[in-house]
């Protein structure tokens, strides 16, 4: 095949939701229906020797939450599906935001009981940002939710997006018959079963047989009532406004009982776009160019512990990869030759030889490759929209035991590296300083140095509350400000200056006394262009 053969057959999406909703679940559905694996983890029974597949980190199976964005690739109806599977958690939304930037569709978990939540509401902002197409699966009609029409209303009038049913839930709860099809004509009838794929799917045909009123009574009569209302009131399925991001096909089903997942599946296939152009500051990349190009969206540190490994997850942008092939790191200048390149099911991994724009890729490193990297066989490109954002919370980090000083380094470089956290190195010395969106991360990072460093740490609040990268067009007047302003500078993972403060007033007054000095809500990649978001 073609490169632009292989990148059409390509479907690269992420599920995103709201903690709880089920979106681990969903991914495990979706790979066993696409035949991935043959027994879904038991999402709910942590205590198991089965785990969800796109859960992988010790923290994760210990506490049932997704803390980390995993990559699964998949073939189904002669599609490569890359589906990316981000944590819900709001203390992790920064590696949620890079995820959705490798992506080219959402899929939104909504449940069914809560609505629309607040984490949900923070990842469309972003994901509309991007224009990314969303697909919405409304899960947990097996349990006492609320009603469909309500649902639909809440979505169309809180994220400001038209919704088209292509589903329509019959009951709910105990009285939770199925889903009638809306663009077949037919009603899939449900069956409670939560591991194993089965084969026999009740169907029965049209809205207005008689068969479906005669067995499902006033719950069928209402549901046809709700139909005949959304069929009248609601737009027609436009495409082009999907691809837009301002249509959203929706779906009923409950993902633990293996119910509606086919048509999404499908639906991910008929409706999600492939692989499209992307933007460098150079230029537009279109992803069927005969020369590679690809963006370091994510660093994940040991995912094999017993290799001290870390993986930089890179998203192909244009041209075919080969194993072997000789990269550039548009950044530092310097060429890399992968020989152990590998595709992902969550933490399993294989060796792969080609892969094609869509396509997630690992590359095994020791440091070579940094968080926005852009790699190309010599082109000088630079893809933007990696941001880091400014923390909101400041803790020190001390060592139980003086003597695994080495070891501490080593740990908050490697997890600074891959955005689990931020690291700040204060310019007149003293205690590294750690930087979060959310107290999670602070508990993921202690876990994670203890368990996959032999850290013990003890973490201590620090007088800071907000950061500000510095940036100044005369590289003198830089260094005056560093200098008169010591006690509140300090370097991140790479060495880009950052101003502290421990109240809003303080950074104020820095703003006005210093007119040449650029303050910095949030800098992108390793490059250090800076967004446009400046206080002042």
């Amino acid at each position: 095949m073609t490169i632009s053969q292989e990148a059409t057959r390509r479907r690269t999406f992420a599920i995103i939701s709201h903690p709880d909703a089920g979106k681990t679940t969903l991914t495990e559905k979706l790979l066993l229906f696409a035949g991935a694996i043959h027994i879904a983890g038991s999402v709910k029974s942590r205590k198991a020797s089965r785990h969800a597949t796109s859960d992988w980190m010790e923290i994760e199976k210990q506490r049932g939450i997704s803390v980390a964005s995993s990559v699964m690739q998949m073939e189904y109806r002669g599609c490569v599906i890359n589906l990316l599977d981000t944590p819900g958690h709001q203390d992790f939304s920064e590696d949620t935001y890079r995820v959705l930037t490798a992506v080219d569709a959402a899929l939104m978990v909504i449940d069914a009981a809560n609505g629309v939540e607040a984490q949900t509401l923070r990842l469309l902002e972003v994901c509309r940002a991007r224009n990314t197409p969303i697909l919405t699966f409304v899960n947990k009609m097996d349990r006492e939710v609320r009603e469909p029409l309500d649902l639909i209303n809440e979505i169309e009038q809180t994220l400001h997006m038209a919704t088209v049913p292509f589903a329509w839930p019959v009951g709910m709860g105990h009285h939770f018959h199925g889903v009638f099809d809306l663009k077949r004509d037919r009603m899939r009838v449900f069956q409670p079963g939560e591991d194993k794929l089965a084969n026999d799917d009740e169907i029965i045909t049209g809205l207005d047989n008689p068969a479906l009123t005669a067995r499902f009574g006033e719950s069928f009569t209402q549901a046809r009532q709700e139909i005949e209302l959304i069929r009248g009131a609601s737009e027609e399925f436009d495409h082009t406004a999907f691809l837009a991001g301002q249509q959203t096909p929706v779906f009923f089903g409950s993902a633990i009982n293996n119910f509606g997942i086919q048509e999404v599946l499908d639906a991910l296939i008929d409706l999600a776009p492939s692989p499209g152009p992307r933007k460098a500051i150079q230029r537009v990349v279109q992803p069927d160019e005969p020369k590679f190009s690809g963006v370091v969206f994510k660093i994940q540190a040991n995912m094999n512990p017993a290799h001290r490994d870390r993986i930089a997850f890179v998203r192909i942008c244009s041209g075919r990869f080969e194993r072997g092939m000789n990269l550039h790191v548009v950044r530092s200048g310097k060429d890399i030759r992968p020989g152990s390149v590998v595709s992902f099911l969550s933490q399993r991994r294989e060796l792969l030889d080609v892969a094609y724009p869509g396509d997630i890729i690992g590359i095994p490193n020791h440091g070579t490759l940094q968080l926005g990297d852009t790699l190309t066989e010599g082109e000088e490109l630079q893809f933007t929209g990696l941001p880091f954002f400014s923390p909101e919370i400041f803790q020190t980090v001390e060592l139980a035991d003086p003597m695994r000083g080495k070891q501490l380094k080593l740990g908050l470089a490697q997890l600074g590296e891959e955005g689990a956290i931020q690291v700040f190195r204060p310019h007149a010395g003293g205690a590294l300083l750690l930087g979060a969106v959310g107290t999670l991360q602070f508990e993921v990072v202690a876990h994670r140095l203890k368990h996959e460093y032999g850290v013990d740490t003890r973490l201590a609040s620090a007088k800071y509350q907000m950061a500000r990268w510095v940036t100044a067009d005369d590289p003198r007047e830089l260094k005056r400000f560093i200098d008169t302003n010591a006690h509140r500078v300090a370097y991140d993972a790479v060495d880009a200056p950052t101003f502290l403060a421990s109240f809003g007033a303080e950074l104020s007054v820095a703003q006005e006394s210093w007119k040449l000095i650029s303050f910095h809500r949030l800098r992108e990649h390793a490059g250090l262009v800076f967004q446009t978001h400046m206080d002042g």
